[in-house]
């Protein structure tokens, strides 16, 4: 790959769809530079896991010119919840491996709509319950910045490639930080909208009880509004629905703020240790504020963080069962252990001892956290954290003890209280590393990562901002100072 071709694939999505509508450039040419750009990078990351290039040749071919703002872009799509008919869907797992979708849901149909052509699909982990990416089947995705560590999950496979510099943009989805924590660990811009923002269905249409989100991971503030723009709706058959910002959020980005108070806080809300890396960078962030003229004050959270992740664990087992049930319905079969991972199945079997009871009061519990969000908003309008307590794990750290493992492996002999503690204590290393992102999927309030600060070791860390429902504006808004500072440390990629 030429020097040229890299420093065109590092430009936003907007400026190539100029170059695209302009005729510098045809959607093709795109097309065949970033497959060759995977071609050469991703034996070594393992991000994409699947291309499409006759298919997507001929639709650049076939493009038309309808004033999308996005007119001939390549994108690739997260391999799990964005569905694209006849392209691979195997939610990770082994029993799926070689299956396919049988429709187009309405997320990648309006990305397409909007001109993006989709060459691929990118790496995550099994049914994307972890923030790293180590699927069984498709194997890890590693970080660009430094192999011997984790890209993130579950949208792990796009942050690589962000980073990478293989696209400017990249489908994701985020059910606790599965946008935010890649975009921290991999250095690069991950927005997670407000719950109801973007298109559900047809067939998926409260995914984990409204937590989960389809958006993209960026490397420009620009690109992130205008994606925003483009993919807001209401759509009358939605649960969850949030009211379209009529101005619109790229011809706002750049709009001054008033005067508001940003809190911040660099406690773990589960009382976790937080890496004075990330202390540092929230630190960084409050001077920069402080700087630009904005109020900040050192706050506490009113919610209870521990008691929040017991109720995102109870939906998890719940919504586990709900799916696995299904698909045991469906191949006509008792499912065992060894047709999943062992959290999956862990999850599963513990989830069957849930009552409809403790589901409902864990659904309950996200109400109450958003309400008292909301009161806090109206002091703190903005307010600012880690994304991650930690800078991205190494390939070879131990997320899981050898005890866990093996009492996951026989989890159906303990008792239903047994079984929830296992669950948490299994997870506590990997949530010990991103503690801060849960919450706005339990709310649904936007929040967004930036990739302001690189650790001593040479590997970025993000911080995030949350606001209140719908305010998505605010968080571009300051991202877009940040930006504007060159305060964003990209990673600036070569080919390997």
């Amino acid at each position: 790959m030429s020097n040229n071709e890299q420093e065109l694939l590092l430009k936003p999505a907007l400026e190539l769809a100029k170059l695209v509508r302009k005729r510098k450039i045809s959607s093709a040419e795109l097309v065949e530079i970033a497959l060759g750009k995977i071609a050469k990078d991703n034996s070594k990351l393992n991000a994409v896991i699947s291309t499409r290039r006759e298919l997507a040749l001929k639709e650049a071919s076939q493009l038309e010119d309808k004033g999308q703002p996005f007119l001939g872009v390549p994108i690739l799509l997260k391999g799990l919840g964005q569905s694209l008919a006849g392209e691979p869907e195997n939610y990770g797992n082994k029993m799926f491996k070689d299956a396919r979708a049988q429709l187009t849901n309405n997320y990648v149909k309006a990305l397409q709509r909007e001109g993006f052509i989709v060459i691929g699909q990118t790496n995550f982990p099994e049914f994307g319950l972890k923030n790293i990416t180590d699927s069984k089947i498709k194997g890890v995705t590693y970080n660009p910045w430094n192999l011997d560590y984790y890209a993130g999950g579950s949208s792990g496979g796009a942050g690589a490639v962000l980073a990478d510099g293989i696209l400017p943009i990249a489908a994701g989805n985020d059910g606790g930080g599965s946008i935010r924590i890649p975009a921290s660990w991999s250095g690069v811009i991950g927005l997670k909208p407000t719950r109801g923002r973007i298109p559900v269905g047809p067939t998926d249409w409260r995914s984990w009880q409204g937590a989960s989100v389809n958006f993209a991971l960026t490397r420009s503030v620009d690109d992130t509004a205008a994606l925003l723009d483009s993919l807001q709706t209401v759509q009358p058959a939605g649960v969850f629905q949030v009211p379209l910002n009529t101005r619109g959020f790229l011809n706002s980005v750049n709009s001054r703020i008033s005067n508001i108070t940003i809190g911040y806080t660099t406690k773990s809300p589960i009382g976790t240790r937080v890496d004075e890396e990330a202390i540092k960078a929230v630190g960084n962030a409050v001077s920069f504020l402080n700087d630009q003229g904005f109020n900040t004050k050192e706050i506490i959270l009113p919610t209870d963080g521990i008691q929040l992740m017991h109720s995102y664990y109870a939906m998890n087992e719940g919504e586990m069962v709900a799916t696995l049930d299904s698909i045991q319905q469906a191949m006509k079969r008792t499912l065992t252990s060894n047709d999943m991972e062992l959290l999956t199945w862990a999850l599963y079997q513990t989830g069957k001892n849930l009552s409809a009871a403790e589901y409902s009061k864990a659904l309950n519990s996200w109400d109450e956290a958003a309400y008292q969000m909301a009161r806090l908003h109206e002091k703190y309008p903005v307010i600012l954290t880690p994304t991650t307590a930690y800078a991205a794990p190494r390939i070879t750290d131990k997320l899981v003890s050898d005890d866990n493992l093996f009492k996951m492996k026989h989890i159906e002999e303990l008792e239903p209280n047994e079984q929830r503690q296992l669950i948490w204590d299994q997870w506590l290393p990997a949530l010990t590393c991103s503690p801060f992102t849960q919450q706005a999927n339990l709310t649904g309030n936007p929040a967004i990562s930036l990739p302001t600060h690189v650790t001593a070791e040479g590997l970025p860390l993000g911080i995030q901002f949350e606001t209140g429902k719908g305010q998505e504006n605010l968080l571009l808004q300051i991202a877009k100072i940040f930006e504007k500072k060159n305060k964003f440390k990209f990673l600036h990629p070569t080919s390997f």
